[in-house]
């Protein structure tokens, strides 16, 4: 992966954040893609089950956040990004993570591993 790979697949990640429905995670994520929200969450496996994780945890396509995220690192097929996330307008929540993705050859993510942090959350989720 080149650094400006990485930075679209985070650029389309919000987008489809941002969209209703799941249909648009087949364009980030592999079939069998792990997917670990934080290092003591049981890690999600496979598209359909990311699906599901993915809808659960996000308010809908029409929550009000700002996200802003920097490419700290690529070597290979791995990339670590920081990624700061502001939700509502004001703001009643602030994360503050770090992302380890894994790329397969067509660019999609296999392995995402994230280590989030915010105030008063003792591992981050």
């Amino acid at each position: 992966m080149e650094r400006a790979s990485v930075e679209r697949w985070v650029e389309r990640y919000e987008r489809v954040w941002r969209t209703a429905g799941t249909e648009g995670l087949a364009e980030l994520f592999s079939e069998g893609a792990t997917y670990l929200a934080s290092p003591r969450a049981t890690p999600v496996s496979g598209l359909a089950r990311l699906a599901e994780f993915w809808e659960a945890e996000r308010d809908g396509p029409d929550e009000t956040f700002a996200m802003v995220s920097e490419v700290l690192a690529v070597d290979g097929d791995t990339a670590v990004v920081r990624v700061a996330v502001d939700y509502g307008d004001p703001v009643i929540s602030r994360w503050r993570d770090l992302w380890v993705l894994r790329f397969d050859g067509a660019g999609r993510c296999h392995a995402f591993e994230e280590w989030p942090f915010a105030p008063g959350r003792p591992d981050g989720h």
